[in-house]
């Protein structure tokens, strides 16, 4: 009898176990297919990185980066990501797309010598280096495992003499500089088991560098995962994207009509074309921040801003694409580490680059889209809890006057 009695026991608990893990499951994250939910979603599933059976040594390389639970979307496609599936995601930016591939490519990964098992392309170089980046931090203790980033402005025999050296397992880089070593027979691709684009929109809606895209994708293995990612992710280039794969695993956490930026609080006011100056730097006197970018439009832009900024006695750099590679990325590493306050860029930066002690945005000539992605940027890559802002200067067609500038301040909500 007292066995009977603790095996209904047993049952019972089994089936609140159960019931609690379906509702759990019913309120995770974004809906495929472009539905959102309602609810917050920590507050509802408080899962760990633990629940997706990753190797000890990832798991050990989480917490070392501060990590404690999955965001929606990694909680969305890392299960999925693991197994092997080919997946779209479109996410606003902040949400931990870049480790949704890092880790699955990192889990799934045997080693070989000799071959490139992982291929990540993206549209800028310095992107590059980031994700690069990300997965020498996650594989901190998989020692047998190599990364390399290869770009353009670089000498390319240094790459091919690192291919031909120490062959990486994952390959990190941008389309033409992936092209050029898979022409010269330098790079083989006929080993990769995983093909992913960052960014995916900005690579495939540019014609010459989705042809890159495309020759790159034909050298590798018909049998492979295919995964692509990006902040802002149209309903035209989605069947583009799935081109590339088989029956994807589609999750749009963000869709385009539900790019809401929560807990932000945006003011705006309107200026005159040649009061933009004289406003941006009294801006940057009144203001209390760490750190700075202003975006620009065009490379001129960018260079006649800083040089006015630095004749005002700020602590100002710029960074644009015509600039050798070595100076891009000495500038842009030194503005990562804090050793300057404020940085003029075009959109090499716009994407992906992740600063921690950005405080405050500026922002010129951008689309409703790409604005509500930086936007979300701006507060979403400050980590600590000192308030965000956004200000955008353009020209505001919605008011129909053309000679009037657009200022929003976002800050966190209290």
């Amino acid at each position: 009898m007292g066995e009977t009695k603790d095996a209904d026991v047993y049952d019972e608990e089994l089936v609140d176990y159960e019931e609690e893990e379906d509702k759990a499951i019913d309120s995770v994250g974004a809906k495929v297919n472009g539905e959102a939910p309602k609810k917050g979603y920590v507050g509802i599933h408080s899962s760990g990185f633990r629940d997706f059976l990753l190797k000890p040594e990832l798991l050990r390389a989480i917490v070392d980066s501060g990590f404690e639970h999955p965001s929606e979307v990694q909680h969305e496609c890392i299960p999925q990501a693991i197994l092997g599936m080919d997946v779209i995601c479109q996410a606003k930016s902040g949400m931990g797309k870049t480790a949704v591939f890092v880790l699955s490519s990192l889990q799934q990964i045997d080693p070989v010598a000799g071959q490139v098992s992982a291929l990540v392309l993206c549209h800028t170089r310095e992107l590059a280096y980031q994700i690069c980046h990300e997965f020498e931090r996650f594989s901190t203790y998989l020692p047998d495992l190599k990364v390399a980033v290869f770009y353009g402005g670089v000498n390319i025999k240094l790459h091919k003499d690192l291919l031909k050296n120490e062959c990486p397992h994952i390959v990190v880089g941008t389309p033409g500089r992936i092209l050029a070593l898979t022409r010269d027979k330098d790079l083989s691709l006929k080993n990769v088991r995983h093909f992913i684009l960052d960014e995916c929109d900005k690579m495939l809606e540019s014609l010459d560098m989705r042809r890159d895209v495309q020759e790159i994708f034909k050298m590798t293995p018909h049998d492979k995962q295919v995964m692509m990612f990006s902040a802002t992710l149209s309903k035209e280039i989605r069947p583009v994207c799935k081109k590339f794969m088989q029956d994807p695993m589609e999750i749009y956490v963000d869709d385009e009509a539900k790019l809401t930026l929560h807990g932000l609080v945006q003011h705006y006011i309107k200026l005159s074309e040649s009061e933009k100056n004289r406003k941006l730097n009294d801006l940057l006197d009144a203001l209390d921040f760490n750190q700075v970018v202003i975006f620009v439009k065009s490379v001129s832009r960018a260079a006649e801003l800083n040089k006015l900024l630095a004749e005002c006695n700020f602590p100002s750099i710029c960074i644009h694409s015509g600039m050798s590679q070595e100076e891009r990325l000495k500038r842009y590493k030194g503005f990562k580490e804090g050793q300057n306050r404020i940085l003029v860029a075009t959109d090499l930066v716009g994407r992906g680059i992740d600063i921690e002690r950005v405080q405050e945005r500026f922002e010129c000539h951008r689309k409703r889209r790409e604005f509500a992605h930086l936007a979300r940027k701006a507060s979403s890559t400050t980590r600590s809890k000192v308030p965000s802002s956004f200000i955008h200067l353009q020209t505001n067609v919605q008011l129909k006057t053309s000679d009037t500038l657009l200022l929003v301040h976002n800050a966190y909500k209290q």
